[in-house]
């Protein structure tokens, strides 16, 4: 029998008991994806640029992604260069969304898989510290992907080379002391 954990309780820096954890997308299944699907749809994506999605957002398309910005807020303006839509539904089919990057609570991951799933999306991907072990079974119900607490921006950085761009391995930032 599985235990469940309740997910207001996960935090990124923290790990769940062995006995709750429930797979999520594997290295090679992150890879695999971010090799695989070029177009994201990141939901909550903000504006600010001091916000974590903007950065993620700014990185992506600097790698040759096509990212949708999709936030209620903004929706009619751009993000980025790029249209702002109210919703997953309101994404041109053209667009083809292959990824759905969740920013938000993981209490409001629901009506954004609902979304997903009605435009077919192929990956749902909740950003670092969602985590919604119930709507991620039903994405993978629905024959989605999902990936849970992961950055898309820190995977790709990862598999593809560029944790430098935010000065890691570089020498810029370091925790050594210099002597002289």
């Amino acid at each position: 029998m599985t235990e469940t954990i309740d997910d207001s309780t996960v935090k990124p820096w923290e790990s769940a008991p062995e006995s709750n954890i429930v797979a999520t997308a594997g290295a090679f299944e992150r890879l695999r994806i971010l090799t695989r699907y070029r177009t994201i749809a990141m939901v909550g994506l903000s504006a600010d640029p001091m916000r974590p999605s903007h950065f993620a957002a700014i990185y992506m398309l600097s790698e040759g992604y096509d990212v949708i910005p999709v936030n209620p807020g903004s929706a009619g303006g751009e993000i980025l260069g790029q249209r702002v839509y109210a919703s997953l539904l309101d994404i041109p089919r053209e667009r083809n969304v292959e990824i759905v990057d969740v920013f938000r609570r993981s209490e409001d991951v629901g009506p954004i898989l609902d979304e997903a799933i009605a435009i077919a999306a192929k990956v749902f991907w909740m950003q670092l510290g969602i985590v919604n072990h119930a709507e991620a079974a039903r994405a993978r119900d629905a024959g989605m992907e999902v990936v849970q607490n992961r950055c898309v921006k820190i995977e790709h950085a990862r598999f593809f080379g560029g944790l430098n761009l935010v000065g890691m391995n570089t020498g810029v930032i370091t925790s050594r002391r210099r002597i002289g």
